[in-house]
């Protein structure tokens, strides 16, 4: 294989449009692989050419603003008149007073503007072709600068590699050469937003993902990175007053193939997350525009469940197969990954699938909590309403316009119960479970299973139960994970948590917290077991053991600059 050819990956299924990879098999690493920055820069502009993405060698925002109208041309079909372009330009792309936020909203929601024309008429512009993606134009600049006097930034910028959707700034890469630590250019790109970002037009405000690489390792994350006061920040910096960002490494993610394994490595990273339909389908599917504002980028185990919920559904309604086991499955995701945000976005997704009529999200009341009823609120303003009575979750589920519901197991059970024969019951149903382990799920699965007719169930947990443990805690009749749901369709373990420090690596020490005073003595039956562990003299240990040796079991004190694992810090 030539250097110019980039290798072929498997999709996760049949389909070509698959975001994450199957498998990523690394090339053979070479002897002496881009050393300096523009030597990655040479080879990340040459793979991204060989990837259908134009160079364009633009330096200056006039010439950025004459390749927008142009492409925003050719996306739309139409010719600007200058006067129409200027109004456009200024009231529907660059307004004065638009910022991060504002910008970060036209692009995730509201990504058809209204020209109004010379002759007084009106045309929908779009920004973004949602629809059918390969409709939009990708273009990669370089060495992108910024001028001090003309930009009215606080210092002279020059920018590594910016990719151009429709020839708007959305993926802004930073490099640093190999054996320099990334965090570097993390940093250079905070400084960046607090600069220079929004000078000038203020058109890579528009930026919505971050790249950063030294080569070996790559990383990518949203711009909601950025703090909150980012323009308080900027304001103060005019002002000569400092204000310091609230942006956090921490936030940054690693890309993986479909079996949780890092693609760290440039070129791997630009072959697989760079694939014209895979950064597209991020763009426009994959990043989360929270009710607060912030935008989310899922991480690529979390795009994997999603299509691969997206994908059951189309196949068991072409097949016929709804309302059956096959039509279902799991997706065993370990506490703390954020099954939240990826159950949301199949909801949302399925929700749009013209045959679908409803998707209801179904928690245990016991986990709807303030917290919780805050954190789906974010996601779907409005749609945990039901889980105040039966009466609003009969109304939600009888209204056409509210196509994603949050409930609860108990209320949707007594919903059920009171209404045989409903139309809903009719209708074809996404049904999604967060933590479909719990006991409680066995009388409301059959329940589902007797009243809807056409319906995909599926299940979201971190703790499955298996044929070998089914049996335990004192319920016989236990089903599977298995049985109840269909197939797994995808694993992100704890393990693999760790790996990627999504979650604190841990030990577990099993230390004996009940002392036996005479080994002569027996078990006694009828011993208050509940008061025998709830005993100070018990617990007060326990806590003073817990406060001791947090930091050591937790590996607080590690610090992680791969994937692969932590390097100790003391």
């Amino acid at each position: 294989m030539s250097d110019g050819q980039a290798r072929k990956y498997d999709p996760i299924a049949v389909s070509s449009e698959s975001t994450v990879v199957t498998e990523y098999i690394p090339d053979e690493p070479k002897a002496e692989a881009y050393q300096s920055e523009a030597a990655l820069e040479r080879e990340m502009i040459r793979l991204l050419e060989s990837q259908a993405y134009e160079y364009l060698p633009v330096r200056s925002e006039a010439q950025l603003v004459a390749n927008l109208r142009s492409q925003l041309e050719a996306l739309n079909h139409l010719t600007f008149s200058d006067a129409e372009w200027a109004s456009f330009f200024t009231t529907k792309i660059a307004g004065q007073n638009d910022g991060i936020v504002e910008k970060t909203v036209r692009v995730q929601e509201d990504h058809v503007q209204i020209l109004k024309r010379d002759d007084g008429s009106t045309k929908n512009v779009s920004l973004i072709d949602k629809t059918n993606i390969h409709n939009n134009r990708l273009q990669v600049i370089n060495q992108y600068e910024i001028d001090r006097d003309e930009g009215g930034a606080n210092h002279a910028n020059r920018y590594d590699l910016t990719v151009l959707v429709n020839g708007l700034p959305m993926v802004h890469i930073e490099l640093k050469r190999r054996g320099v630590d990334i965090r570097e250019a993390f940093n250079q790109i905070r400084r960046y937003q607090r600069d220079s970002f929004w000078a000038g037009s203020g058109l890579f405000e528009y930026v919505q993902l971050f790249v950063i690489s030294n080569g070996t390792l790559t990383k990518y994350y949203s711009n909601s990175t950025r703090s909150k006061h980012l323009k308080e920040a900027q304001k103060a910096s005019s002002a000569g007053r400092g204000k310091k960002s609230s942006n956090s490494f921490e936030f940054t993610s690693w890309w993986a193939d479909a079996s949780n394994k890092p693609v760290t490595e440039l070129t791997a990273f630009v072959r697989t997350f760079f694939a014209k339909h895979a950064l597209l389908n991020i763009l426009t599917k994959y990043c989360v525009l929270t009710a607060d504002r912030d935008l989310l980028v899922m991480r690529p185990y979390q795009i994997v469940a999603t299509e691969r919920i997206l994908q059951k559904i189309a196949v068991s309604t072409n097949y016929r197969a709804l309302g059956t086991v096959a039509a279902g499955g799991y997706v065993w995701h370990t506490t703390g990954s954020g099954k939240t945000l990826t159950s949301f976005k199949s909801a949302q997704l399925a929700s749009r699938l013209p045959s679908v009529d409803k998707v209801l999200f179904v928690v245990d009341r016991k986990d709807l909590d303030y917290q919780t009823m805050r954190e789906y609120d974010r996601f779907e303003k409005g749609a945990a309403n039901s889980n105040a009575s039966t009466a609003i979750l009969k109304k939600q589920l009888e209204d056409p316009g509210a196509r994603i519901i949050i409930t609860t197991i108990q209320k949707l059970s007594t919903f059920i119960k009171a209404n045989k024969g409903h139309a809903v019951f009719s209708g074809h149903a996404v049904i999604i479970f967060d933590e479909c382990h719990r006991s409680q799920f066995g009388d409301m699965h059959t329940d589902i299973t007797r009243a809807f007719k056409k319906y995909n169930l599926f299940g979201f947990t971190g703790t499955p139960i298996f044929a070998a443990n089914a049996g335990k805690g004192g319920n016989p009749q236990l089903r599977t994970t298995e049985q109840a749901f269909g197939d797994k369709l995808h694993t992100y373990t704890i393990v693999d948590a760790i790996t990627d420090k999504n979650v604190l690596p841990f030990r577990i020490d099993y230390v004996n917290t009940v002392k036996v005073g005479n080994p002569d003595d027996v078990q006694v039956s009828a011993i208050d077991s509940e008061k025998a562990l709830l005993d100070p003299r018990r617990i007060r240990p326990i806590v003073q053991y817990t406060l001791e040796h947090f930091d050591q079991k937790t590996k607080r004190t590690a610090s992680c600059t791969s994937p692969a694992g932590c390097e100790h810090a003391g």
